[in-house]
């Protein structure tokens, strides 16, 4: 965020007439895009600008609901099939997000290497 308040404040100061900068120095000191340059100063013209990104704070709209934590931990334990077949079987999350849950409930077992257990 840092660089875009440098980058705000050069452009309000190439604005105001105070540099002899070119908005492609601009963006190379700053290390955004002369396009994005660009459209920072219509913002600033505009009185638009914002230093906060709008989805800051808020919750991802593929958050997996405690219930539905439950319920997936819940099956996996009445099952006994591999973790494959149990995502096969529950098909709305994805893999990785049904093994993260498991593995966080500590429901997975550590398949070590058989060859080291010799």
């Amino acid at each position: 965020m840092e660089k875009k308040k440098l980058a705000v404040k050069y452009i309000k100061e190439k604005l105001e007439g105070k540099t002899f900068m070119t908005y492609n120095e601009i963006a190379q000191i700053t290390g955004y895009h002369p396009k994005y340059i660009l459209k920072l100063k219509k913002d600033v013209i505009n009185g638009n600008i914002n230093f906060v990104h709008g989805n800051k704070n808020r919750i991802p709209a593929n958050t997996m609901s405690e219930e539905e934590k439950q319920k997936i931990i819940a099956l996996y334990k009445k099952s006994n099939v591999s973790i494959r077949k149990f995502c096969n079987f529950y098909h709305t999350r994805s893999y990785s997000c049904i093994y993260n849950l498991l593995k966080e409930n500590n429901l997975l077992k550590d398949h070590k290497n058989k060859s080291n257990d010799k």
